[in-house]
């Protein structure tokens, strides 16, 4: 969230933070926002008696403040089909694995206990099924020999910063598209953009 009202400020960024939402009252990020200067509201799922009732209330604070497009960060709650079909083509989730390896919860233990030498994180489209939309960006990163999983999310949420802004300026400038269930990436690529891990030299004689 902080990234995003960061990247928001620069001047030609194709997209303005309107509204910061949570469903917890003591969450960091409304606190945050505030002193960024930005717009924030809280609908305490708690307080609704039942799911629908909460997300017609998130649906309503969103239309108030102008709101086009959703970007989800640490929001642990899983929508209804009403929900999503309302908004869809305009929900980004950053998830901490490369997708579709790792969906679900305890991303970075799971990469450690798989033995994996590259980890990462995405940014995707939001869809009725969990960690499964269509892929806008990824960033990956070395898994280190004596990596925990503590130091492990660390180096990946580094990334998260980077591909979140990256990814919301591409959806809000129009350079991605969401076509039948795909991304189409109106952009360059470096082609010989890679990570390779390990990347490291055998000291054995």
């Amino acid at each position: 969230m902080a990234s995003l009202i960061e990247a928001a400020k620069a001047p030609g960024y194709p997209a303005e933070i309107a509204l910061v939402i949570s469903n917890r009252p003591d969450a960091e990020g409304l606190a945050r926002a505030a002193a960024a200067g930005v717009a924030t509201a809280l609908v305490d799922h708690k307080t609704c008696p039942e799911r629908e009732a909460f997300e017609r209330a998130l649906d309503g604070e969103l239309l108030a403040h102008g709101v086009e497009l959703l970007c989800f960060a640490g929001f642990m709650r899983i929508l209804t089909p009403w929900f999503i079909n309302r908004w869809t083509g305009r929900m980004l989730n950053v998830h901490p694995s490369l997708l579709p390896l790792f969906t679900g919860l305890h991303t970075h233990r799971r990469a450690l206990e798989a033995g994996m030498r590259i980890h990462g994180c995405t940014v995707h489209f939001v869809t009725p099924e969990l960690d499964s939309g269509p892929i806008v960006a990824q960033a990956a990163v070395p898994v280190l020999p004596d990596d925990t999983e503590e130091t492990l999310s660390a180096r990946v949420l580094r990334q998260e910063h980077v591909i979140y802004p990256l990814a919301l300026q591409l959806v809000a400038s129009g350079c991605v598209h969401l076509q039948h269930g795909r991304v189409e990436l109106e952009a360059d690529w470096d082609e010989d953009a890679a990570l390779v891990s390990p990347r490291a030299v055998c000291r054995r004689e």
